[in-house]
């Protein structure tokens, strides 16, 4: 193949539970070629060649290797970076602090001398505080470093608004802004099933319900599982930002960005909404808050602030 009629690259970093399930999403969907990498050399080979081993009966022409070594990264678009330890029953995203920056540091590191003009999509936790981190290590324009949040959490939000109401999870939208966590800020307001006003399709004491339990989401999987925390939906969330960036598609998704004077923050990572295309997170889609949602973003930010401030005293 000529250069010019070269497929996109998609490089995933960590072969984990996330990693590879991302590049399962993102083989199939045929976003492009796939590089799977981990430090552990045999578990990206061998996963990468199991995935490959599945083209022909999923009939994809994505191409997957695994890896250990960065070069091999060398020319990728989109960059996904999964790496970190899980949480473990009990934990907050917050206790993988210090374990996950330097993880995060070392891969950044990594992906900034072989893939310098990559989009780097952040799936690791705790997510904001991350985001911190891979921005100052890259260097990169906000534009191009993004974290994945929104997406997952809205997703949990519309999966249990969808089975509340028993309709297709296809015609419910509606999306959260804010950290990952405990102080997400769901917003029914602007929820709707079939482009009806959710407030009007159920009482406020089950929105209540809903908004709750897409709060607790990923501490309920994790306390199910017992080992690990979810990947599934985490790593589609993932792919389906890397597919609005490869795509050009402009999709209107809420994602972690760095704040430069929106919603009057400046130099914060926090959800909110964004266009993504193929420069990466193209504008900030500022909305008019009431005083509640302010205040719900507002305690978001103060808990990131606080995460950042706990970083810069750790050596990592």
């Amino acid at each position: 193949m000529s250069s010019s009629h070269k497929r996109k690259k998609i490089a995933v970093i960590g072969a984990g539970f996330v990693g590879s399930t991302a590049a399962h999403w993102a083989a199939q969907k045929e976003l492009g070629d796939v590089v799977l990498l981990d430090i552990n050399d045999g578990a990206a080979k061998g996963k990468a060649l199991d995935l490959f081993e599945a083209s022909p009966v999923e009939q994809f022409d994505s191409k997957v290797t695994g890896t250990s070594d960065y070069k091999d990264i060398a020319g990728a678009d989109v960059v996904i970076l999964t790496a970190g330890m899980p949480r473990k029953p009990g934990m907050s995203r917050d206790d993988l602090l210090q374990t996950n920056a330097k993880i995060v540091k070392a891969c950044c590191e990594g992906i900034k001398q072989n893939a310098p003009d990559s989009i780097v999509i952040i799936v690791s936790n705790p997510l904001d505080a991350m985001c911190t981190v891979a921005k100052q290590v890259l260097g990169f324009p906000r534009e191009r470093v993004i974290g994945m949040a929104g997406i997952l959490d809205s997703a949990r939000f519309r999966s249990f608004i969808a089975e509340a109401l028993d309709v297709s999870v296809k015609d419910v939208f509606g999306f959260t802004l804010g950290g990952h966590g405990d102080t997400m800020v769901p917003m029914p307001r602007h929820c709707s099933v079939g482009g009806v006003p959710l407030v009007e399709l159920l009482p406020q004491d089950k929105i209540d319900a809903l908004v709750n339990r897409a709060v607790n989401g990923g501490a309920e999987i994790v306390k199910l599982l017992q080992t690990g925390s979810a990947y599934y939906a985490p790593s589609a969330s993932a792919v389906q930002m890397a597919e609005a960036i490869l795509k050009n598609q402009n999709r209107i998704l809420p994602c972690a960005v760095e704040l430069n004077g929106e919603y009057g923050m400046k130099g914060l990572f926090i959800g909110v909404l964004c266009k993504l295309g193929g420069r990466g997170m193209e504008s900030v889609i500022e909305l008019k808050l009431n005083d509640t949602e302010r205040a719900g973003l507002e305690k978001s930010a103060k808990a990131v602030r606080e995460l950042v401030e706990a970083l810069s005293k750790l050596q990592y």
